[in-house]
């Protein structure tokens, strides 16, 4: 048996799996962001609530940069404090077990690898939407990591460069799930901005003014995935993230792509999108497929 841990930016899931990838109990509790302290000390009540001698192995997933080989995190995404932090060392060391630790986007693109969308697939890639676009590369059957362990952190493409001010937009700005939410939100005066369910009540039913917002936003990500078509070539993308239960999002999208294709008649790329099958539980699978193949 393993103990899983999915550190998210709001919660922490945790599961008890089998090496098969079956659910025997999951639980979360809040993800404090205030420091190391308080974090750890989450983590540990985790641990501790496990019966441990039934506990083979722990495997995490987390936000930022993680090297995989000694365990360290850098960056740490929305837990900044986590950046140079061995989580490897202080819970190995601490309970005696093995643990592995896989950055959140590559854990969502195992997940599709193991039991998923993507399962026998030499060449995909795996775009997960939230506050930004996050995913993983797969390359040869595996998760493409880079040299500097940033392979698939697709919020930092730019999306357009203004040389005069030498700013740039960036995607994990114009594809964010998020912002787009919060946009119709804000436009048709929810009284909760982050309220997803309404806002795509008015995207099912074409409501125009949500519409709009919602198009543009699939067009913003189906440029990039003609790009990375060019770049890579994969057989598919596999889309993820909370928006992909939507089936209107899959329209869209395909929508978006022909749209662009009929107006700039030199594109000859015909990306095949589906939709990710593991969704809110997508990083407990992947960490554990992590754990289990390291």
């Amino acid at each position: 048996m393993y103990l899983v841990i999915d550190i998210g930016g709001t919660f922490a899931k945790y599961a008890l799996m089998d090496e098969a990838g079956t659910i025997f109990d999951k639980n979360k509790k809040p993800a404090p962001r205030t420091n190391l302290a308080d974090f750890e000390q989450m983590l540990f009540s985790i641990i501790e609530e496990q019966d441990l001698s039934v506990i083979d192995g722990i495997a995490i997933s987390c936000p930022g940069i993680i090297d995989i080989d000694t365990g360290t995190i850098y960056q740490g995404g929305s837990f900044p404090f986590l950046h140079e932090v061995n989580l490897v060392k202080i819970l190995g060391g601490k309970y005696g077990k093995s643990v592995s630790i896989e950055n959140d986007g590559k854990c969502a693109a195992m997940a599709e690898l193991w039991l998923g969308s993507v399962r026998g697939k030499k060449d995909a890639i795996v775009l997960v939407l939230g506050s930004g676009v996050g995913g993983g590369i797969i390359m040869d059957g595996k998760v493409h990591r880079g040299v500097n362990l940033s392979a698939g952190e697709v919020s930092y493409v730019m999306n357009g460069f203004d040389p005069t001010s030498k700013k740039a937009s960036f995607v994990g700005y114009e594809c964010s799930a998020v912002r787009m939410v919060q946009q119709i939100a804000k436009l048709k005066q929810l009284e909760n901005l982050n309220d997803g369910e309404a806002v795509f009540e008015f995207i099912n039913q074409q409501d125009a003014d949500a519409m709009a917002i919602f198009d543009e936003y699939c067009l913003h990500l189906a440029v990039q995935i003609l790009n990375l078509q060019y770049i890579l070539d994969p057989e598919l993308f596999a889309i993820g993230g909370g928006i992909s239960s939507q089936p209107i999002l899959l329209d869209r999208l395909n929508w978006a792509i022909k749209e662009i294709k009929k107006n700039n008649p030199h594109h000859a790329a015909s990306p095949n999108l589906v939709l990710c099958e593991y969704r809110n539980d997508a990083n407990l699978y992947g960490a554990l497929y992590h754990y289990l193949n390291r």
